[in-house]
C-alpha cells in the first residue's frame, strides 16, 4: 500500500473541459470539497474520491459524483486510487466545462486521467502503520512540545487542556513516535 504525506496538484484539460485535481492527505480531506466550491464558483463540479484505513486496520472508500451522471465521476477516480493501492488519501477534481460534451464513457475516462496525472507528479511514500501515542505535559511546555511533533512530521494532534496540565493524543507512524519520544525525553 501507499499514501502521501503531501499535498499535490495538477491541471488535465480534456476537450476544452478542465480538470483541476488535489490529492491530498486524508487528515486534510475533511472540508476541502466546501473550501474548493468556494474558491472555484464558475466550477461546475467538485468530484471526490477517498480510502483510508479505520482503527480495525479496514479500507474505507468513498466518493461524490457531484451531480455529474452517477458513475461516471467519482467511481473512475476511486478506481485508479484501488489500482494503485493507496490509502489515507483523498483526491478532489474541480472540473470547469469546455463547451464540448464528453459522453459517459469520454467522462469517465477523463476523470481516471485527471488522478491518473496527479499521481505521477505526487511524491508517493510506502504506507506506514499509524500508532496512537498518549502522555500528559505541564502548560509551559506546550509550544515546546508543538515546535518538536512539528519537526517530527506528526500533524494529527489532540490536546485536551485540564485543570493542571495538557493531555495530549497524537496518530503517527511508529518511527516518527519513537523519534519524538526520543526528542521529548531528553527536554
Amino acid at each position: 500500500m501507499q499514501s502521501v504525506k503531501a499535498s499535490f496538484e495538477s491541471l488535465t484539460e480534456v476537450k476544452r473541459s478542465k480538470f483541476l485535481t488535489y490529492l491530498v492527505p486524508f487528515s486534510e480531506f475533511d472540508g476541502f470539497q466546501e473550501k474548493l466550491k468556494q474558491e472555484h464558483p464558475k466550477a461546475n463540479h467538485v468530484v471526490y474520491a477517498v480510502r483510508y484505513l479505520n482503527e480495525y486496520n479496514q479500507i474505507v472508500e468513498n466518493s461524490s459524483d457531484d451531480g455529474e451522471p452517477k458513475g461516471c465521476a467519482g467511481v473512475p477516480a476511486l478506481n485508479v486510487l484501488r489500482g494503485e493501492e493507496m490509502v489515507n488519501c483523498a483526491v478532489l477534481i474541480v472540473r470547469y466545462f469546455g463547451g464540448i460534451k464528453l459522453g459517459t464513457g469520454g467522462m469517465a475516462r477523463a476523470y481516471a486521467k485527471a488522478v491518473k496525472d496527479v499521481l505521477e507528479i505526487a511524491e508517493i511514500v510506502p504506507y506506514e502503520k499509524q500508532m496512537t501515542h498518549t502522555f500528559t505535559t505541564s502548560y509551559s511546555m506546550v509550544d515546546k512540545i508543538l515546535h518538536t511533533l512539528k519537526g517530527c512530521g506528526i500533524t494529527q494532534i489532540e490536546r485536551d487542556f485540564g485543570t493542571n496540565e495538557v493531555t495530549w493524543k497524537i496518530r503517527g507512524s511508529k518511527e516518527e513516535i519513537t523519534t519524538f519520544s526520543a526528542l521529548s525525553a531528553k527536554r
